[in-house]
């Protein structure tokens, strides 16, 4: 029996369980045992796949995502008003001899259905300050919950719980503080899509009761006040008539008739 080479890979015998023939001849250190075959093959297939998806055009680039496929992750993940789903149109306001009025229809509109006929889109904030908001609906009843906590936290912190009215905020008040809130949701590209009319009566420095107040503001904030004003398609139908019968000595059966003038023409073609 020949003596196995110096750089053989031999185990000793005793870790045998049958000690080796005669013919017994190890492999060398050098030599190439399939297993080795078989990993360097696996490890080349590995490499070409890798190679293959990193390369510009490659397996990677074979399917190029849809164009739409992150606009629908990110849409799938936004809780911002894009746009108004459930609306209301016009809401008229006027400014007569000895006080405001406000007037607006009851229906909201999903798209193009009439769906809510009874939704109240004219809501009392304080004993001074009505509001009135067309736009998306539920927009306006969060604008209307805000200012409502608002009165009441104010009411609660007031220093007597018995204090007389003079100590609500007035109509121009609520009016400045609203712009501040649609300007401010507008820079956080998440606005509240309604245009409202805030009505009442102003505060003179004394404390007392101004003179009637009529104001708008829409959804990016910008505010003016007159004497008589429309909002939605109102502002289209609506606005010539009443600039054309308003006069300062209106008196408050006037002003109602008027608006109710409006109103009808704005039934027939905008309801």
């Amino acid at each position: 029996r020949e003596k196995p080479p110096e750089n053989c890979c031999m185990a000793p015998w005793s870790l045998l369980s049958n000690p080796p023939s005669a013919d017994y001849r190890p492999y060398p250190a050098t030599t190439t045992t399939p297993l080795d075959l078989a990993r360097r093959a696996a490890a080349a297939f590995l490499f070409l796949l890798m190679s293959l998806s990193l390369a510009p055009g490659g397996a990677s680039a074979s399917r190029a995502p849809h164009p739409n496929a992150a606009a629908a992750a990110a849409s799938a993940g936004n809780t911002r008003t894009t746009r108004p789903i459930v609306t209301g149109t016009s809401v008229l306001g006027i400014r007569y001899k000895d006080g405001v009025m406000l007037a607006a229809d009851t229906l909201c509109s999903y798209g193009s259905m009439a769906k809510y006929k009874d939704a109240r889109r004219l809501e009392r904030v304080n004993p001074k300050t009505l509001i009135g908001g067309g736009g998306e609906y539920s927009d306006f009843q969060a604008i209307v919950e805000l200012l409502r906590r608002n009165a009441l936290e104010d009411k609660c912190t007031a220093d007597s719980l018995y204090e007389e009215d003079g100590a609500e905020e007035c109509a121009r008040e609520v009016w400045n503080y609203l712009r501040a809130v649609m300007y401010n949701r507008r820079n956080k590209m998440n606005p509240l899509w309604n245009d409202l009319l805030v009505a009442g009566y102003g505060q003179n420095p004394d404390g007392t009761t101004g003179e009637p107040f009529l104001g708008s503001v829409d959804k990016i904030g910008t505010t003016f006040e007159d004497d008589v004003i429309a909002t939605g398609f109102g502002a289209y139908l609506a606005t010539p008539l009443l600039r054309e019968k308003w006069r300062a000595d209106l008196e408050e059966g006037e002003a109602r008739a008027l608006l109710e003038d409006c109103l009808r023409g704005l039934f027939y073609r905008d309801c």
